[in-house]
């Protein structure tokens, strides 16, 4: 057994940051991040991301590691996440990991790749089908090629579908049998004792927090940055440009929608995701605690 891993996570604009802090401070620990737009350098205003005071106070990592145009994977994050806590346990201090993304915080408890090997040819084939057949001959085709059904895959994501279909045409096999075989492998962080928490607040206050939130990126010049990312190739990144805040604000830049409306817009996007980040933290995550923010002490947090 390694060390622990303490990860610290909670819906959007819960106050993750500033409890990070002061728990780190408490117990020498520095800070991992787990959200999977601080990597972007230049995506400040839009993430909240933590000021450079903030991170003058602990040592961040995974902050700022590449430029907006270059796509990051689970796989990457996972690869990063691992050096950084073996390089802050060597120096002998506490790793605590913050951020709100599921699917790279469920990196740290399970596999993230199987053996399956997809060819550039079979990608580019699945993906101009998706292009000139549509979607619904995507999921007719993984419908035919599991007939024992499709399990939980959202049909309605064509990366989901994509992918689905991608790793089945490569290996031969259904995706029941796929993710039989995914889940006996190790995971990347299984030497590690991990601990939990999960922050939350008063729905009332959290609605109030999210509309400051929105209120303070807007005053703070979250259209002009967005308008700069764009420049640097914001829309070549998919994940980057659909981000909450970050579509919104393209679409206005766009011409395709009026920006008195914008804040709405993106508290109305924001609100959705809170509660799809609370579902998946009930449903995904072995959560060990579950504070209030509003009785939270730094003693309380694990």
């Amino acid at each position: 057994m390694a060390g622990v891993l303490h990860l610290l996570t909670g819906p959007t604009a819960v106050g993750k940051t500033a409890w990070a802090i002061r728990w780190a401070q408490a117990h020498d620990a520095e800070i991992v991040s787990c959200d999977s737009l601080l990597f972007y350098r230049g995506m400040d205003v839009g993430t909240a991301k933590p000021t450079r005071e903030e991170q003058a106070q602990v040592p961040h990592h995974l902050i700022d590691v590449c430029e907006v145009r270059q796509r990051v994977t689970v796989v990457d994050y996972v690869a990063w996440a691992r050096q950084a806590v073996e390089a802050i346990e060597a120096r002998g201090r506490a790793v605590l990991v913050v951020g709100g993304s599921g699917f790279y915080l469920k990196g740290f408890f399970g596999p993230v790749r199987d053996d399956v090997e997809v060819p550039d040819a079979l990608r580019h084939e699945v993906e101009r089908r998706l292009a000139e057949e549509g979607l619904p001959s995507l999921v007719s085709e993984l419908r035919r090629l599991n007939p024992g059904g499709l399990g939980t895959l959202d049909l309605a994501n064509p990366r989901r579908v994509v992918r689905a279909l991608e790793r089945c045409l490569a290996s031969g096999r259904t995706l029941a049998d796929l993710a039989h075989a995914f889940s006996r492998l190790p995971g990347p962080f299984d030497a590690w004792e991990r601990r939990v928490t999960c922050l939350e607040s008063e729905p009332g206050l959290l609605r109030q927090r999210v509309e400051q939130r929105v209120r303070a990126m807007l005053d703070a010049g979250l259209v002009e940055e967005v308008a700069r990312l764009r420049e640097a190739g914001l829309e070549t990144n998919p994940s980057a440009a659909g981000a909450i805040g970050y579509r919104e604000t393209l679409a206005v830049l766009r011409g395709q929608a009026d920006r008195a409306g914008l804040a709405e817009e993106i508290v109305r996007s924001t609100h959705a995701l809170i509660k799809k980040q609370r579902t998946w933290f009930r449903t995904q995550l072995p959560v060990h605690r579950t504070v209030r923010i509003e009785q939270a002490t730094v003693a309380s947090l694990f």
